[in-house]
């Protein structure tokens, strides 16, 4: 595993403060690590596990800081919710060099910009996340696809209905759907409320029922009417379109999901779900996100985890102190190596750690898909858009172009005017 350099924890003296650090799942074995390693002389660090699922992590969150619970001292975020904790004023700001350090140049755009409200930097990247497309090599060459150049979302779907092979994506009614939707619609040069009007809240201007909505509409109508669709289509979710990539029949998939994938697949050759052998993991290809309209740059999905402080904290010094570590280069490093969390800064992009764990045109894709990724609606009500999309684009299966963005654009706009009820 690698370690981080920073001064190693020192732990059981009397009356040292303890800093409550809540995470995700995701990369726990590092994280542990981490929390040790930038424990210091002055305070030291523990690990509280919040659930599995981004909305049950919100929500548990939000009651403690709702509550002003002193004992939330750091915090990992998803992205979306960082506007409404901002807004809320649950988050201690990093300013003057303690924002610099957060954000200099390093930091990739895409990352940077899910850490800024009302001009304030407000959290600390800690690992960016994107999605890309991943392929059997073999597939895409039997369809004739020359995936060294962009590919459309109805070539990928036409190139796997033809030649027996799947579709993965995320269209459960969870937030991951969102995800795709809001990415078809971007990569189609719209937006689901306008980018202008965005941090207005309740005000802002809602602008899914366009031309960007219908198009996004026709591309999740035609895998859902094609035999491209995987059978738990409408329930799907990141780790169930992974066994398609190597079936016991059939010739595997088009995926479009997070960067995890690449160690999945590594860490399960010659075992159940993943390739058989060397030779056929070598046929595991990824691509840049597939665009929406041929000719338009896709707008990659943009996620990952935000360290916030929060504001009741009884340390906040100790506490900024602490983020800056565990968002450091060295903490990002470890992540990516060991658990395929990538990083949001370029210079561990380049790192030799991560040339030795992952194959030179892959980090080029991640690093250029966080940079030039499309965000979610930055508002602070995202977790009110999101149910409101979902609401009226579940099930996929009854998606319509010519009528779910205009149900969706009156429903999305009743609920944040406070006329409607989720």
């Amino acid at each position: 595993m690698v370690g981080l350099s920073v001064l190693a924890g020192c732990a059981g003296d009397e009356g040292k403060p303890t800093l409550n650090w809540y995470i995700n799942p995701d990369g726990q074995e590092t994280l542990n690590q981490l929390a040790e390693d930038c424990s210091t002389d002055d305070y030291d660090i523990a690990i509280q596990l919040l659930p599995a699922s981004a909305t049950d992590q919100r929500t548990q969150l939000a009651r403690r800081l709702a509550a002003s619970d002193s004992s939330t001292d750091l915090m990992s975020l998803d992205p979306v919710f960082v506007p409404e904790f901002a807004n809320a004023g649950w988050l201690t700001h990093f300013e003057g060099d303690l924002a610099d350090q957060v954000l200099d140049d390093d930091v990739l755009r895409g990352a940077a910009e899910t850490v800024v409200w009302d001009d304030e930097v407000v959290a600390a990247p800690q690992w960016a996340n994107t999605q890309v497309l991943w392929y059997r090599k073999s597939l895409a060459e039997a369809a004739g696809l020359d995936m060294s150049r962009p590919v459309t979302w109805d070539q990928v779907i036409d190139a796997a209905a033809e030649n027996d092979g799947t579709v993965g994506v995320q269209a459960n009614k969870y937030e991951a759907y969102v995800v795709w939707i809001n990415a078809l619609i971007q990569g189609a040069g719209g937006d689901i409320l306008d980018p202008d009007t965005v941090e207005d809240g309740r005000d802002a201007k809602v602008t899914i029922d366009s031309e960007a909505g219908e198009r996004a509409a026709a591309v999740i109508e035609k895998l859902a009417d094609s035999p491209a669709a995987q059978p738990d289509f409408t329930t799907s979710n990141e780790g169930t379109s992974l066994g398609a990539m190597y079936p016991e029949e059939g010739a595997g998939e088009f995926m479009t999901n997070w960067t995890f994938v690449y160690k999945n697949y590594e860490g399960l050759i010659g075992k159940s779900g993943g390739p058989a052998d060397e030779q056929e993991f070598e046929d595991l290809g990824w691509a840049r996100y597939p665009q929406t309209v041929e000719g338009e740059e896709s707008r990659p999905p943009i996620g990952g985890i935000n360290i916030g402080v929060g504001a009741f904290t009884n340390h906040p010094d100790f506490a900024q102190e602490a983020a800056l570590c565990i968002s450091s280069a060295d903490a990002q490093t470890a992540l990516a190596v060991n658990e395929g969390l990538m990083p949001s800064r370029q210079s561990v992009y380049d790192s030799p750690e991560l040339a030795e764990a992952y194959p030179a045109d892959l980090l080029e894709l991640f690093s250029e898909s966080i940079d030039t990724g499309g965000p979610r609606p930055k508002s602070a009500f995202y977790s009110q858009i999101s149910n409101a999309i979902q609401a009226r684009w579940h099930s996929p299966t009854a998606v319509d172009p010519s009528t779910t963005p205009q149900r969706s654009a009156e429903f999305l706009k009743a609920v944040l005017r406070g006329e409607a009820l989720l």
